[in-house]
């Protein structure tokens, strides 16, 4: 269960949110309201304020590499620091069982990054997101760039992590996938994270 206590990060806070083993929450809101800004600060990547942890695992006494392990977040957009696909995962083989999941060759671990597109990228740095089974997902936006029978095959994929427990906190202007992924929905404007009313 991911627990967030009294978080402030710049204009937005505090937050408190739960999210329970297998949960999906949704989280909406206009654009620079800072539903990026939240996720960045739960997976500890920017200065901020408050509690978060995981079960008895206190983000506040565990170091950021290893918290990152627990809590992994896809961003808006990915960064890419090798000229090969395969080398930025650990164990490529364990995950290429899954790129066909998401609708990419399973040859694509060979491919040159330079040659993806966006919604590619988007798809491969989600399957680096799961490399380390984490009991958290925080994703931004994570099919803004598929079309609509991509976006279906990694909603499945997300499913498949949903029911082997982990707690998945998606940012989404599509109020179509809220609805068909998410067992709650946030809304986050002027700093102030509240229920939506099913």
């Amino acid at each position: 269960m991911l627990t967030v206590k009294a978080l402030t990060r710049l204009t937005i806070g505090p937050v408190d949110l739960s999210v329970t083993d297998g949960e999906c929450v949704a989280i909406t809101g206009p654009s620079g309201a800072g539903k990026s800004v939240l996720l960045r600060a739960i997976v500890d990547l920017d200065p901020n304020e408050g509690q978060v942890s995981i079960g008895k695992i206190s983000r506040e006494n565990t170091p950021a590499p290893e918290w990152r392990s627990h809590v992994a977040m896809l961003p808006a957009e990915s960064g890419w620091w090798d000229d090969n696909v395969g080398a930025h995962f650990k164990n490529p083989n364990k995950i290429t069982p899954k790129l066909t999941e998401v609708g990419l060759s399973d040859a694509a671990m060979g491919w040159e990054v330079a040659r993806l597109s966006s919604g590619e990228k988007h798809r491969l740095a989600l399957l680096r997101c799961l490399e380390n089974d984490p009991e958290v997902l925080l994703l931004d936006e994570p099919t803004a760039a598929l079309d609509h029978d991509t976006t279906l095959q990694v909603e499945a994929l997300l499913r498949k992590e949903l029911e082997r427990g982990t707690s998945i906190v998606i940012v989404t202007h599509d109020t179509a996938q809220a609805t068909r992924l998410a067992d709650r929905r946030l809304h986050l404007e002027g700093g102030k994270l509240g229920e939506v009313a099913p």
